[in-house]
């Protein structure tokens, strides 16, 4: 994922290099500095991440956000490096809402997607800071409130099944646009999938915008599980799993 630990970014990376010696590398990968013409709004359910990080435990009961994404470009200035200190009037809610999962009182996570993502949004006026950037996120992230619309869904974590259409259909309601919806796939011979990640895209103005499933945005899903099948788009024909909060002992 893009806050994961340095293994979990480095399977990232090995698949993307896999990628590049076939088509993809092409399609994907041609235009990287492009100009972007969305953003993907992405939160993870903290439960199921947790589940395919060794080390990482939380009690979090809402999803977090894992980042703001322009549909193309990636490290567009590496000489723009991040600084703690040029947002420290939003770390409180950073912290609630944008933790590191796995190091809690680090910022590596926020360095990670300024680095990636944030210096190509800056390309845009309305994002072209570090402050922007990071408060635009969480400004989205209130705004759309997919905890909320879960919830008042009847979507919420729960030993119980759903289906794909079941939390689509309580999106779509609610947005009027489609959604990217992940799954963790079972191993082989598995027949449940686990709810990991939902995408949220909108247009240069913010404007809430359908999430296309493109071979050009392949780059987007970067989340790779050791020791299990990648988090992809959830399949319609197989449960999903909504995993609870563990109850403390």
């Amino acid at each position: 994922m893009n806050g994961l630990a340095p293994s979990g970014r480095m399977r990232f990376i090995t698949v993307a290099v896999v990628l590049c010696a076939g088509y993809f590398c092409s399609t994907a990968f041609a235009h990287p500095r492009g100009e972007w013409t969305k953003l993907i709004l992405t939160q993870h359910w903290p439960q199921t991440f947790c589940s395919m990080e060794k080390q990482c435990k939380t009690n979090l009961s809402y999803w977090t956000l894992h980042g703001l994404w322009p549909n193309t470009g990636v490290r567009c200035n590496t000489s723009w490096h991040f600084n703690a200190s040029l947002i420290e009037d939003i770390l409180p809610e950073m912290e609630k809402v944008w933790p590191d999962l796995l190091v809690p009182s680090s910022p590596e996570f926020w360095k990670y997607e300024w680095q990636k993502h944030g210096t190509c949004a800056a390309k845009a006026e309305s994002l072209n800071s570090e402050h922007k950037y990071f408060s635009k996120a969480l400004e989205l992230y209130s705004k759309f409130d997919l905890n909320g619309v879960l919830r008042n869904n009847n979507i919420v974590p729960s030993e119980e099944h759903y289906t794909l259409d079941d939390v689509e259909t309580a999106l779509i309601n609610v947005y009027k646009v489609k959604p990217k919806i992940q799954c963790v796939h079972p191993g082989k011979g598995g027949q449940v999938q686990t709810l990991g990640q939902i995408e949220i895209c909108v247009d240069r103005d913010f404007q809430l915008i359908n999430c296309e499933k493109s071979t050009e945005e392949i780059w987007s899903n970067d989340i790779l599980v050791s020791g299990k099948s990648d988090l992809s788009v959830c399949d319609h024909s197989m449960p999903i799993y909504y995993p609870p909060v563990p109850s403390r002992s």
